[in-house]
């Protein structure tokens, strides 16, 4: 599957249960895909048991960004095994609220949807989170994509 190309997300979430203000996590994905036009579906690959997968199993609302060419470090960033926490890795990110979901969305992407869960599939050792977009943004203009393939991220040429 590494010879696969795959456009890179980063799928965002608010967790109102983590302090007194709630936490933002982010997690780097590679498994995304539009599901369905009427009504508008979306789906996105998480782990089984990945801190993505645990939040969104409670919290059905949250974000994600496609990144642009040149949001390669935020990709690397929310991609680490055993990182610091997504406070530190959000704090110098130009970031925006979402209205719909209260997940971070990324300035400069290429676009920014917000979700909300309507079906949790089990598939191997993966979740398979369906959601209806609920907003789409357009932030970052006419740039290309980032892209994942053969185990490093790539540009289009």
């Amino acid at each position: 599957m590494s010879r696969l190309a795959a456009g890179v997300v980063l799928v965002t979430a608010h967790d109102p249960d983590e302090g007194p203000r709630g936490e933002d996590v982010g997690m780097t994905a590679t498994a995304f895909l539009s599901v369905s036009l009427d009504p508008p579906l979306v789906m996105v690959s998480l782990r089984d048991g990945s801190r993505m997968d645990d939040l969104l199993a409670e919290q059905p609302l949250w974000g994600v960004s496609i990144l642009a060419e040149g949001q390669r470090q935020i990709a690397g960033r929310f991609a680490m095994k055993g990182r610091v926490s997504d406070r530190l890795l959000f704090a110098d990110i130009p970031t925006v609220r979402g209205a719909a979901s209260g997940a971070l969305l990324v300035g400069g992407a290429l676009a920014t949807l917000e979700c909300r869960t309507e079906q949790r599939v089990a598939a191997g050792d993966h979740t398979l989170v369906i959601a209806r977009v609920l907003t789409v943004g357009f932030p970052g203009g006419d740039g290309g994509p980032l892209t994942y393939f053969r185990g490093n991220y790539r540009h289009l040429s």
